[in-house]
């Protein structure tokens, strides 16, 4: 296959993957969190323990609205943050245990709709699906 031609592939996967996770998130309320914290909460579920640094850059965030965001997280009892033992000065933020279960049960969420949007698939074509999802992570989005 062309290279350009795999690219516009690419690109079109990556905005329905977006588009996909919009429809998938959208109805998750976790009191008083917002949209972005929501997605502040969701990598760390996935990535932790991580810098704000880190987090804001992954955010397409500045790092002072970072901070207010996650001083918001952590009042809400969401989110801890520890300093980094042998660096008192680098911080790493982590979900609590009450974040933690938050995410558990957004993520219980997620994953009924992501099922029922398989549920016509063979046995064979949910293998498929997996092979693609790992060679995909290996290959493209590592």
């Amino acid at each position: 296959m062309e290279k350009q031609v795999l690219f516009q592939k690419m690109i079109s996967l990556t905005a329905a993957v977006h588009e996909v996770k919009h429809h998938l998130t959208k109805d998750i309320q976790i009191d008083g969190v917002t949209p972005v914290q929501y997605e502040i909460l969701e990598h760390l579920m996935v990535n932790q323990p991580v810098t704000p640094s880190e987090l804001s850059d992954c955010q397409h965030m500045s790092l002072p609205n970072m901070s207010r965001e996650l001083r918001k997280l952590q009042e809400k009892q969401l989110i801890e943050k520890n300093a980094d033992p042998s660096d008192r000065r680098k911080q790493f933020v982590r979900l609590s245990a009450a974040g933690e279960a938050q995410m558990q049960q957004a993520f219980g969420h997620v994953e009924q709709l992501f099922l029922k949007r398989l549920e016509s698939c063979t046995a064979d074509e949910l293998c498929a699906i997996g092979a693609a999802m790992e060679l995909l992570q290996k290959k493209v989005f590592y």
